[in-house]
């Protein structure tokens, strides 16, 4: 008798579609960030949908120290990694045209807003953990607090990667308590890993080039060398490193 398929399956494969496929209806504008994001239903049928994020190129916020219309790029890049990696949750993304031109598309994650990063700390410590080493990783300049959601089944998800992968050394977290403590072996291993697969220009590090120019890549590159090197986090000025607003 052959094995039923695993419904779970089914809708990932849906998502996928819609989300690199899916007619796109603009929902609303989402006003809490500084560049143009909009809440938009995916069709997946005449009478379904998925709703996703969509954060076009040409509504971003012109940035001294990131490159002009890159930030679209640096969200795909961050998700990429996360998958290499196996953590954190990144919601699915892709890069696909859309009303208002290119940019990034990421799943709609349902979630309570009330629940931050200041409430999941004090019992999702290891979790969280991850999250910090993954920010370490990608460099990144803005991790505030509503950027961890608590999604369904419990779930902890990571968010908004757009200020990441820069060059120079941007980090901006509240996440401090996380900061400086030393990497169980399971994330060194995680990272052993990564390391092969960004060596390989068949797999991950050619992935990449096609978001990332050279200096960048060999940043991360660097970054991970400095992380398993090490085996912990460093510590963090919590006047100097923080990003504004908090949440």
């Amino acid at each position: 008798m052959a094995k039923s398929s695993d419904p779970r399956n089914s809708v990932i494969v849906e998502a996928k579609r819609a989300l690199g496929e899916g007619d796109i209806v603009v929902e609303s504008q989402l006003s809490q960030g500084s560049n143009a994001v909009f809440l938009v239903q995916l069709r997946t049928g005449p009478s379904s949908y998925v709703e996703a994020v969509y954060k076009p190129r040409d509504g971003e916020r012109v940035l001294q120290d990131f490159p002009k219309g890159t930030l679209y790029k640096r969200e795909y890049a961050s998700y990429l990694i996360s998958r290499s990696l196996g953590w954190p949750n990144i919601p699915m993304t892709t890069i696909r045209d859309g009303p208002y031109g290119l940019g990034s598309m990421q799943l709609f994650i349902d979630h309570d807003p009330s629940i931050t990063y200041f409430d999941l700390i004090m019992h999702r410590r290891d979790e969280l953990h991850k999250i910090a080493v993954f920010d370490a990783l990608v460099n990144n300049a803005d991790r505030k607090a509503s950027h961890c959601l608590l999604g369904n089944k419990d779930v902890i998800w990571s968010i908004d990667h757009g200020l990441t992968m820069h060059a120079s050394f941007k980090i901006r977290t509240v996440m401090f308590e996380l900061w400086g403590r030393p990497c169980p072996n399971e994330i060194i291993k995680d990272l052993e890993l990564l390391a092969t697969a960004l060596e390989n220009k068949n797999c991950l590090g050619g992935k990449l080039s096609q978001f990332l120019d050279n200096t960048e890549i060999g940043s991360l590159e660097h970054r991970l060398s400095i992380l398993l090197e090490y085996r912990a986090l460093p510590s963090l000025d919590p006047y100097k490193n923080v990003p504004w607003p908090i949440l």
